[in-house]
Protein backbone atom coordinates (compact mmCIF):
# COMPACT_ATOMS: atom_id res chain seq x y z
CA UNK A 1 0.00 0.00 0.00
CA UNK A 2 1.21 3.77 -0.85
CA UNK A 3 0.25 6.77 1.03
CA UNK A 4 -0.53 8.49 -2.31
CA UNK A 5 -4.09 8.06 -1.13
CA UNK A 6 -3.31 9.68 2.38
CA UNK A 7 -1.80 12.92 0.06
CA UNK A 8 -3.95 16.17 -0.21
CA UNK A 9 -3.54 19.23 -1.71
CA UNK A 10 -5.16 21.23 1.17
CA UNK A 11 -3.25 24.43 3.21
CA UNK A 12 -1.80 22.73 6.40
CA UNK A 13 -3.50 24.54 9.53
CA UNK A 14 -0.84 27.27 10.59
CA UNK A 15 -1.43 26.04 14.08
CA UNK A 16 1.29 25.34 16.31
CA UNK A 17 0.08 24.29 19.57
CA UNK A 18 -0.07 27.06 21.70
CA UNK A 19 -3.98 27.90 21.99
CA UNK A 20 -4.41 31.49 23.97
CA UNK A 21 -6.65 34.09 23.07
CA UNK A 22 -5.73 37.77 23.35
CA UNK A 23 -8.10 38.93 25.50
CA UNK A 24 -8.20 42.21 23.73
CA UNK A 25 -7.41 41.33 19.98
CA UNK A 26 -9.21 38.21 20.19
CA UNK A 27 -6.94 36.65 18.26
CA UNK A 28 -4.55 32.65 18.88
CA UNK A 29 -1.77 33.87 20.40
CA UNK A 30 -0.07 30.74 18.20
CA UNK A 31 -1.52 30.51 15.05
CA UNK A 32 -2.86 34.11 14.69
CA UNK A 33 -6.19 33.14 13.43
CA UNK A 34 -9.55 34.26 15.30
CA UNK A 35 -11.71 32.03 17.07
CA UNK A 36 -13.94 31.67 13.92
CA UNK A 37 -11.34 31.26 11.66
CA UNK A 38 -10.23 27.99 13.76
CA UNK A 39 -13.52 26.70 14.48
CA UNK A 40 -14.72 26.63 10.80
CA UNK A 41 -10.65 25.88 9.57
CA UNK A 42 -11.74 22.13 8.28
CA UNK A 43 -14.74 23.51 6.29
CA UNK A 44 -12.97 26.23 4.65
CA UNK A 45 -12.74 26.13 1.02
CA UNK A 46 -8.98 26.51 -0.42
CA UNK A 47 -9.52 30.28 -1.51
CA UNK A 48 -10.78 30.75 1.86
CA UNK A 49 -7.67 29.08 3.65
CA UNK A 50 -5.12 30.85 1.11
CA UNK A 51 -6.76 34.40 2.24
CA UNK A 52 -6.48 33.53 6.48
CA UNK A 53 -2.76 32.39 5.39
CA UNK A 54 -2.25 35.80 3.33
CA UNK A 55 -3.67 38.02 6.44
CA UNK A 56 -1.80 36.45 9.37
CA UNK A 57 1.94 37.95 8.73
CA UNK A 58 -0.34 41.37 9.31
CA UNK A 59 -1.96 40.25 12.47
CA UNK A 60 1.06 39.74 14.69
CA UNK A 61 1.06 43.80 15.52
CA UNK A 62 -2.33 43.35 16.51
CA UNK A 63 -0.77 41.54 20.14
CA UNK A 64 1.18 43.16 22.10
CA UNK A 65 4.89 41.80 23.06
CA UNK A 66 5.35 40.40 26.69
CA UNK A 67 7.82 42.11 28.77
CA UNK A 68 9.90 39.16 30.18
CA UNK A 69 7.35 38.54 32.92
CA UNK A 70 8.74 37.28 36.58
CA UNK A 71 12.73 36.63 35.26
CA UNK A 72 12.43 39.99 33.82
CA UNK A 73 11.53 41.66 36.94
CA UNK A 74 13.96 39.87 38.96
CA UNK A 75 16.52 40.81 36.35
CA UNK A 76 15.90 44.59 37.05
CA UNK A 77 15.22 44.37 40.66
Amino acid sequence: MTDEIWKREEIASPCIKVCVIHPEARLCTGCLRTIDEITQWSRMSHEQRHQVMAELPDRKTQIAQRRGGRAARLARG
